[in-house]
């Protein structure tokens, strides 16, 4: 039988032992309880009223702090979805990115503007917001023009929406420029198949800018284009006819001069046939 001063000893062993394993385990309770309630100090709900908040990011943005507004408005945001503040917040954080440059930024804000108001009176805006984003991307006619696409899409659907807006006129005159610069593209991947001689591609890109871009400069070298292009696969009634609707708009141009000429050294003239899908293309267009 062990003795009680042996006893006292082994149990003192095995309580620091029983301690420093409790001791072990709790420690890291300890910190993450540490941690969790700085955590959740850190992650604790702003109870700032919305006005408040909106008139700070207001203030923000007229001090020309864009970046503070934009977390204010952010900010807002998260914390009363839906609300009337914020939809107000989306509408600025679309335009506060837009001025700071952050495109993809701004046209995400003006999209779930449009997908959670899109019977709002700033719809408009918010869709002349994503246009410019676009619009402001746009490359030169030698890469792709993705951009270019989705700004003219985003311009002809506010002139089709909201055709008497105060954004309408420059929406206009942007989707004018997307238009030329496309048709451009189109002119010249035409051009660099035609070189190639590959006639029946050349007439595809051609015909784009004949049926899509009626009225960007681009038209007339088209039509030319396309007299070359018939011409030299034979289809002479075709060649014809794309001069003779290039004689009739556009007369006094170097294109239909040169036009003429080149039927002219085969033997043949200028003469629309009006069921040629190019004398259709032009029916009651006008192009000037």
């Amino acid at each position: 039988m062990k003795s009680m001063g042996s006893a006292s000893a082994t149990f003192s062993r095995s309580g620091r032992v029983t301690f420093l394993k409790v001791a072990a385990i709790l420690a890291p309770l300890a910190l993450a309880a540490c941690s969790s309630t700085g955590e959740s100090d850190d992650l604790a709900l702003n109870d700032t009223p919305a006005e408040v908040l909106y008139n700070e990011g207001l203030a923000l943005r007229a001090q020309g702090k864009l970046s503070d507004a934009d977390k204010k408005f952010t900010e807002l945001d998260r914390l009363y979805p839906y609300s009337e503040y914020a939809k107000k917040s989306l509408i600025n954080m679309a335009y506060i990115n837009f001025s700071r440059g952050k495109y993809a930024e701004a046209i995400t804000a003006a999209r779930r503007f449009l997908t959670l108001y899109p019977g709002n009176e700033d719809a408009a805006y918010a869709l002349y917001i994503i246009g410019q984003s676009y619009f402001r991307q746009m490359p030169d006619i030698t890469r792709d023009q993705s951009a270019t696409e989705k700004a003219s899409a985003a311009f002809a659907e506010l002139l089709q929406r909201y055709p008497d807006s105060e954004y309408a006129a420059d929406a206009e005159a942007k989707l004018r420029v997307t238009q030329d610069q496309l048709a451009g593209k189109e002119m010249q991947v035409g051009r660099f198949y035609l070189n190639k001689r590959n006639y029946i591609a050349s007439i595809n890109r051609f015909k784009t800018v004949v049926l899509q871009y009626q009225t960007t400069r681009h038209v007339e070298e088209a039509l030319f284009r396309l007299t070359e292009s018939y011409y030299a696969l034979g289809v002479v009634s075709e060649a014809q006819t794309a001069a003779a609707v290039l004689g009739h708009n556009f007369p006094d141009t170097q294109w239909y001069k040169d036009a003429y000429s080149l039927l002219n050294e085969g033997g043949y003239q200028p003469s629309e046939d009006t069921g040629s899908w190019i004398s259709k293309a032009f029916r009651g267009i006008n192009v000037f």
